[in-house]
């Protein structure tokens, strides 16, 4: 554990007798001494500590000094009243991602909350599981994979806004593999619920599925910050970090926030204003303004894809039923999809081209809804095909419809 001693303040001190008198300190907390006694020791003895070694060292003493976890959490806003004034926050770095509301300074946050739900909270409990597959042990579990599936909203916000942008500079495979290994995280969460829920005394199933989670969600940490987040830092433009902070709000955050609003120092660029120009069509004239707000009220979801398979346009309603961002614009379809369903997106599309269908129709539960999703090949007064639109509704309302309703309600 010494190399997590910053010994930069106090030369005269060795990692060792820094790392005891860390020890020491948090003990005495522990065994009952006040904030102030020990606060003075800490200050002449330790100087500056990082967030992440006061981590570290908690963890140190979980492990090597029996320090149960219940009382290490208690003590939390203990130490950081110690700490207060003390702690580096990561040597205060003047790179943007470092800043709050960066959105790699959001999905580094989200790793640190899952990671502490997995390999702390999670981990725990499992063992627990393990010992003694009580009833209460088993809703502990529960519990934790509730608190874990709001992990989907890191992977989504990760595949539908930072992919399109690799994509955009032919940056393709570490997108589609990493696409594909949350597909089966989401999966593999979804299935351990499933058989704690029915659970009949298969341990041993449980031990496997459980850690395969544990795996796949801590390396998966592992590669976005090593490997996915410096590629993306060395691709992406200002502007567009600007406008996947903007969109990320629509698809929403996991286990906790963005820790501020980002704000370069210049101006980001936004999108240009609604041009107030004229639309002349066959049965009518609208403004680019009328055209937009007509399609936006519109109850159900479009989406048009051009003749060469690139997203070109959707609709923005107030209540959409799959989350769409502004990236997915001039990206392909089929890599706005999951790996594994790229398939059924390239046959429909492969149909419509040769002229083998005009229509394809889903149907689908979805949360409370009833969604169905139509597909229409658009071809112009020659029969050629120009693109496809997608059509979403939740069909559940209409449905319930019964009788008749000729007055005004």
């Amino acid at each position: 554990m010494s190399e997590m001693i910053n010994n930069r303040e106090l030369p005269t001190l060795s990692n060792t007798e820094r790392q005891e008198i860390l020890k020491k300190i948090i003990k005495d907390l522990h065994n009952g001494k006040s904030v102030e006694e020990v606060k003075a020791q800490f200050e002449d003895a330790v100087g500056s500590i990082t967030v992440a070694e006061i981590s570290q060292l908690e963890q140190a003493l979980m492990e090597e000094e029996g320090i149960p976890v219940s009382e290490v959490q208690r003590l939390c806003s203990v130490h950081a009243a110690i700490f207060k004034g003390s702690i580096e926050e990561i040597h205060r770095s003047d790179k943007a991602e470092d800043q709050p509301g960066h959105p790699i300074h959001t999905w580094k946050l989200e790793n640190k909350e899952i990671d502490l739900l997995v390999n702390f909270k999670l981990q725990l409990h499992f063992e627990r599981f393990l010992k003694e597959d009580s009833e209460e042990n088993v809703y502990k579990l529960i519990e934790d994979l509730n608190l874990l599936l709001d992990i989907d909203k890191h992977y989504s916000r990760k595949e539908n806004l930072l992919f399109p942008y690799l994509e955009k500079y032919g940056i393709f495979g570490p997108t589609k593999v990493m696409w594909g290994v949350d597909d089966h995280i989401r999966d593999g969460i979804k299935y351990v619920k499933k058989l704690l829920v029915s659970y009949d005394g298969d341990k041993q199933k449980i031990n496997e599925e459980f850690t395969f989670v544990i795996r796949e969600v801590t390396e998966m940490i592992f590669k976005e910050e090593n490997i996915l987040f410096p590629m993306a830092l060395n691709t992406l433009t200002e502007d567009e970090w600007v406008k996947i902070a903007h969109e990320s709000d629509e698809i929403g955050y996991c286990l906790t926030s963005p820790a501020g609003v980002w704000k370069p120092e210049r101006k980001a660029v936004e999108g240009d204003a609604i041009s107030e120009g004229f639309i002349r069509m066959e049965t009518g004239i609208l403004s680019l303004k009328q055209l937009e707000l007509m399609l936006n009220h519109l109850p159900v979801d479009i989406t048009f894809i051009d003749k060469d398979d690139v997203v070109r346009y959707f609709s923005h309603g107030k209540e959409r039923i799959f989350a769409r961002t502004k990236a997915v614009i001039g990206r392909t379809v089929q890599n706005c999809h999951p790996p594994r369903s790229v398939h059924t997106v390239e046959q429909l599309l492969a149909d419509f081209k040769a002229d083998l269908k005009d229509t394809e129709d889903f149907w689908i539960k979805f949360k409370d809804k009833y969604v169905y999703i139509r597909y229409f090949a658009v071809r112009d007064e020659n029969g050629e095909y120009i693109g496809t639109l997608e059509f979403t509704q939740n069909i559940s309302p209409i449905q319930e419809i019964d009788g008749e309703k000729r007055i005004l309600s």
